[in-house]
């Protein structure tokens, strides 16, 4: 092909390819466990593939409403009112979308104006800021206190002005696992409350979370949910992260300006897997025992690793753990990782990358989303470092 003479001035000119591109890619070349990419490595339910393939024989195969299915929307509306307390109505507040991460462009691109700014909890997954800098906006970058990543309430409250918009908040929290307490959440009323400022709560993993612990969404507190848009998966809860199908929940007017830029960017999204979705989700037993699916095997792989020389602490949400090395050698995490692939045959995450500037403190990601062969065989390799 020949090469576009005129000068290209590009949008994103730091972002290259995503670090989980990256590593997937490298595991592969090297035949390594792959546990960077946080995805499954067992199938999704035969029933939800099965009610898929009917809703494709029924004829279900053209463009769907642009907000969604319907009865798909309704199920969601009863199942946030069920769990968190709050009303949505499915006609005019929820959305079906192609994923949580063009969800959270949308809403990014619908409410941030140039210059405005937009705070931002680092270590972050890495969809955030490229979309804040595509709409002109400004990352205001809030870091996370390790080694529990705790919230700084102190800064948030210095850094918080008049300029804020939007304010992106993750939990359970993908890269580190941690999850934001019921104290959290009010505090960031307190905040918030009689401001301008909106909020975009990714809850990607709002049922994956572990040990008792209840996972606090934003709809759960009046001030909060006012001005937020949440944002979920049915690809996290469903073992099927390859059919990029989510949804988001605001209240009318914020959602009102979150559709007019969905329909131009997407219009809608995958019409039988909406039918499929919404008969499966009448059974709540298919996400409700998310939490206890997943702890068993955050267990069982940190029991494989008890006498490794990781060290850890087990993640409280999310189908990630982080281990720590810096009792196996000081190279940069960054580099650790891509010779643990090499010589030990097993893919991870380094957590600088989720920051603006890396932060080094020696703690890679691996997820345990996988069969228990396939994290005996992990866990083998790692326990002989």
């Amino acid at each position: 092909m020949p090469v576009f003479p005129g000068t290209i001035h590009s949008k994103l000119p730091k972002v290259g390819t995503t670090i989980f591109t990256v590593m997937s890619k490298m595991a592969a070349e090297h035949n390594a466990i792959n546990l960077s990419q946080g995805f499954p490595d067992f199938m999704c339910s035969e029933l939800l593939i099965k009610l898929v393939n009917e809703a494709m024989l029924k004829g279900h195969n053209q463009y769907a409403p642009m907000p969604g299915l319907l009865p798909l929307r309704t199920i969601l509306a009863k199942k946030t009112q069920n769990q968190y307390g709050t009303s949505y109505d499915p006609e005019t507040e929820i959305t079906i979308t192609a994923g949580a991460t063009q969800a959270i462009y949308t809403a990014v691109a619908a409410l941030v104006r140039e210059d405005d700014e937009v705070i931002v909890f680092e270590p972050a997954y890495d969809c955030y800021q490229p979309a804040i800098e595509v709409a002109g906006g400004k990352t205001v970058y809030l870091r996370l206190k390790a080694p529990d990543y705790s919230i700084d309430w102190d800064e948030v409250k210095k850094m918080f002005n008049h300029r804020t918009r939007m304010i992106i908040l993750n939990t359970p929290n993908n890269p580190t696992g941690s999850v934001w307490t019921a104290d959290d959440m009010r505090k960031l009323e307190k905040i918030v409350k009689g401001s301008d400022a909106v909020i975009v709560s990714d809850e990607v993993y709002e049922h994956i979370i572990f040990d008792g612990q209840q996972h606090q969404s934003v709809a759960r507190f009046p001030i909060l949910a006012e001005r937020s848009l949440i944002v979920s998966s049915f690809g996290k809860t469903f073992h099927a992260t390859g059919w990029k199908v989510g949804y988001c929940v605001a209240p009318h007017n914020l959602m009102t300006e979150f559709r007019k830029v969905h329909q131009f960017l997407v219009f809608s999204v995958n019409t039988p897997i909406q039918y499929a979705l919404a008969e499966y989700l009448k059974e709540q037993d298919t996400y409700l025992d998310l939490g206890s699916f997943y702890q068993k095997k955050r267990d069982y792989f940190n029991g494989l690793l008890k006498n490794s020389r990781f060290k850890f602490s087990p993640a409280s949400g999310t189908y990630f753990q982080l281990l720590d090395y810096s009792a196996i050698t000081i190279e940069k995490d960054t580099d650790y990782a891509v010779r643990l692939i090499k010589e030990a045959g097993v893919a991870s995450i380094p957590i600088s990358v989720f920051y603006h500037k890396p932060v080094d403190n020696k703690i890679l990601r691996f997820c345990f989303a996988k069969k228990e062969e396939t994290l005996e065989k992990a866990a083998e390799l790692l326990c002989k470092i």
